[in-house]
């Protein structure tokens, strides 16, 4: 029994069955079921069933391949049913993986858009952000103290503001994203005046006035990526 036989039994992984049942759902017929791609003596439903790309003839999971080198892994390929071989799949100028990453359809070349949108979770002090309803990237952050928690619900942002000044607490807050009427908000690891950035050592603990702060790079990543209007939901 070789590795990709053992490794069949990960068949229940809920991601890895997602991506299986979503490829079953796509075959004409049932003689597509037994279709080897890659030509390495596995079907392509074996294949993916035990987490390995139907395209790579390397014994490499299925998340970690990217046979045509676009930024999405085969992975992705499957659930955004974009094409596993070909970068540029609705053939704009622009990689699916870079479509995806802003929201873009790239199955469509005319600029379509996805749903982009953030789901934070207090209790795991995590921020998601959602392509197309699938969570794409996840980044720690630090919410509201005890005393003064971050509020639960769902928001629409209502302005971008790159360096957004707190009077109330007299320092700066990068990649401003403001919800709920501007009362708090999403941003960056506040700056003082003098320069000292507070919070780097607390990502992932509670210890801010009630907005929620993103370390420095995903903070500008996801300020990037979402408008206003898009869909903030706290939880």
């Amino acid at each position: 029994m070789n590795l990709k036989t053992v490794k069949s039994f990960f068949f229940f992984l809920p991601a890895v069955a997602a991506v299986f049942f979503l490829f079953l759902s796509a075959a004409a017929n049932a003689s597509d079921f037994f279709v080897d791609s890659d030509g390495d003596g596995y079907g392509d439903t074996q294949e993916i069933a035990s987490g390995y790309s139907p395209v790579n003839p390397q014994n490499i999971k299925i998340e970690k391949s990217d046979m045509d080198a676009d930024g999405l892994s085969d992975y992705w390929e499957l659930i955004f049913k974009t094409d596993l071989l070909n970068a540029d799949s609705d053939n704009d100028g622009f990689p699916d993986g870079q479509e995806i990453d802003f929201a873009y359809n790239p199955l469509s070349g005319s600029k379509e858009k996805l749903s982009a949108s953030v789901e934070i979770n207090l209790q795991d002090q995590k921020l998601r952000y959602l392509v197309g309803g699938q969570v794409w990237k996840e980044f720690s952050v630090s919410s509201g103290k005890a005393s003064m928690p971050t509020p639960t619900g769902t928001y629409k942002i209502i302005n971008k503001v790159q360096k957004a000044w707190s009077k109330a607490y007299g320092l700066w807050m990068p990649y401003w994203l403001g919800l709920d009427k501007g009362q708090f908000g999403i941003h960056e690891l506040p700056v003082w005046p003098s320069g000292y950035r507070e919070g780097a050592a607390h990502l992932g603990v509670p210890v801010s006035h009630g907005c929620v702060r993103l370390g420095v790079g995903p903070a500008q990543y996801i300020y990037e990526r979402l408008s206003v209007g898009a869909t903030v939901t706290i939880k």
